[in-house]
């Protein structure tokens, strides 16, 4: 028997994921959170094969999720199933300890056979990715990496917004962050795409 926990903030993925898989492992018990904290939680109360992780969770939002929760339980199996683009995020949370890696735009059977891969000590990634990843070991100067992918997704979504023209003041409270913080993610963000000011950014992103 299974025991899964998912990870997503969203009522529906949530109903939905559980269909799937009660469908694909009709024997499993599943229990879902809403938060990171919940994560913890859950984790430190009761043992668990799976967690299915949605990436752009509250109270987590990077690759530290991975860290933390393998501290608390090590040998749990850790699929990611985010709506942040695969090609951008997938290897850095595989390379950060998760098992795998799926965009919530994969198709029911691509769902189940990443689960499966996961439960049966596989690393799991689309097959576009894996190609993607064979062409940058062939042509690795072709597949120079693109500094946004150094971005976390905190990071990314503080970016998307400067890219829509608001301020920093919005943005902290858009996303409900300090608006400290936010400049602080905004400097990172300068920093790691080489550019001074928002004039730059723009110039750099189109």
């Amino acid at each position: 028997m299974k025991h899964i926990l998912i990870a997503e903030d969203h009522a529906v993925v949530r109903i939905g994921t559980k269909h799937l898989l009660k469908s694909l492992i009709p024997e499993s018990i599943i229990s879902d959170v809403d938060d990171f904290d919940k994560i913890v939680q859950e984790l430190q109360a009761k043992s668990f094969d799976l967690l299915i992780l949605d990436i752009n969770i509250p109270g987590g939002n990077n690759t530290k999720m991975v860290e933390a929760i393998r501290n608390i339980s090590p040998g749990i199996r850790i699929l990611v199933f985010s709506s942040y683009d695969e090609q951008q995020y997938g290897l850095l949370y595989l390379q950060a300890g998760a098992d795998g890696y799926l965009s919530k735009e994969a198709p029911e059977e691509e769902f189940k056979s990443a689960v499966l891969s996961v439960l049966d000590n596989k690393k799991y990634m689309s097959q576009d990715m894996q190609q993607l990843n064979i062409n940058r070991l062939i042509n690795p100067k072709e597949y120079l990496p693109d500094p946004v992918v150094t971005l976390s997704p905190r990071e990314t979504d503080v970016l998307n917004l400067l890219k829509e023209g608001l301020g920093t003041a919005k943005i902290a409270e858009k996303l409900n962050l300090q608006l400290s913080t936010v400049s602080t993610y905004k400097a990172r963000i300068f920093e790691k795409l080489g550019v001074k000011n928002i004039v730059e950014l723009i110039t750099k992103l189109k």
